[in-house]
């Protein structure tokens, strides 16, 4: 995540966790991962998948949109160069969040990229709110509620997030899709709010 953002997610972990006076042993314990994982993470060693920081952050408690927004002040800028999003992906599946560093922000908007074979896993994700997307070049299929479609470049797809969803990408091509999601997603401390 530090490359490519230009974010320091090791560094920014390390310095929530000593403010809420934990050690990397007690905060493991909370989040249910192991000491190694914090570890690495806070060495920048390791990228962790947006669900794994989430579960990670969840345990301080502390939203995705606050630890991206740093100690910076609310920030007003409305444009944003591709160098500007903030990379939240795993490093197999990129989810690049427009304007990250804005905990006001009442959506979530993500230019995302799915390789070949990605999955958002075979467990189901179901949150509150609703999401949609427009796909821009490849096909994904997407499962909501027990219904299956292939989406192919043009084509959307809006649906309640509390309904059990998945998405595939079946093809030999990059899937490329831009996205919403209202509450914004990554910005509570709730559940899994977006297909990541």
């Amino acid at each position: 995540m530090q490359a490519e953002s230009g974010f320091d997610v090791g560094g920014r972990l390390r310095q929530l966790r000593l403010v809420n006076g934990l050690s990397q042993r007690e905060l493991a314990k909370r989040a249910g991962v192991t000491n190694s994982t914090i570890s690495l993470i806070e060495q920048n060693s390791v990228s962790p998948s947006v669900s794994s920081l989430k579960k990670i952050l969840d345990a301080l408690p502390v939203s995705i949109s606050t630890f991206f927004a740093g100690d910076e002040p609310g920030a007003t800028q409305m444009f944003y160069r591709a160098e500007e999003l903030t990379e939240i992906g795993d490093g197999h599946l990129s989810f690049r969040l427009v304007a990250a560093r804005r905990p006001e922000r009442q959506l979530s908007i993500i230019h995302e990229r799915y390789p070949p074979g990605a999955d958002t896993g075979e467990e189901m994700l179901e949150h509150e709110g609703e999401e949609g997307g427009v796909i821009i070049s490849g096909e994904i299929e997407i499962t909501v509620n027990g219904e299956s479609r292939v989406l192919g470049a043009g084509d959307g797809y809006y649906f309640e997030s509390r309904l059990p969803h998945r998405f595939r990408n079946l093809s030999e091509e990059e899937c490329v899709i831009v996205s919403a999601n209202t509450p914004p997603g990554f910005s509570d401390g709730g559940q899994e709010t977006h297909h990541v």
